[in-house]
C-alpha cells in the first residue's frame, strides 16, 4: 500500500535569491519540462523507494541523481532532508557515460552552503 503523505520536492535557493535548478528546468523545451515533471510525481509518490532507473546514490556521498530518462539525459541531484522532504541542488544535461566531477562539486557547494544556513 502507498503511503498516502507524499514526499515534498523544494528547490534549493541560494543566499542571494536565486534558484538554480527551477532556472535549469525552464530553460529546457516542453518534452523535457514534462518528463521532469513525470518523474518528480514518481519521486513524490514513491520517496525513499523509489529505485533504479530513476534514482542512482553517488558514492561516497549524501547526494542521489534523479535520471530524467530518454534523448535529454537530464540529471538533477538531491538529498531527502528530515519531514519527508527532497531538497534539489543542480540540474544538468549528462553528455558523458560519468557524472562529471564538476557537477557533482556544484551540488555539493550547494549542500554545504545549505547546511551552514541551518546551524
Amino acid at each position: 500500500m502507498i503511503s498516502s503523505e507524499e514526499w515534498k520536492i523544494v528547490y534549493y535557493e541560494s543566499t542571494n535569491g536565486d534558484i538554480p535548478v527551477h532556472n535549469f528546468i525552464e530553460s529546457l523545451n516542453a518534452r523535457a519540462k514534462s518528463k521532469i515533471s513525470n518523474t518528480f510525481d514518481l519521486l513524490s509518490e514513491y520517496g525513499i523507494r523509489l529505485g533504479l532507473p530513476h534514482v542512482k546514490k553517488l558514492v561516497g556521498t549524501d547526494i542521489w541523481e534523479l535520471r530524467i530518462l530518454g534523448g535529454d539525459n537530464i540529471r538533477i541531484f538531491y538529498i531527502a532532508i528530515s519531514g519527508k522532504v527532497f531538497l534539489l541542488l543542480h540540474g544538468f544535461i549528462k553528455k558523458s557515460q560519468k557524472t562529471p566531477n564538476k557537477e557533482m562539486k556544484v551540488a555539493l557547494m550547494r549542500l554545504n552552503e545549505y547546511k551552514s544556513r541551518k546551524h
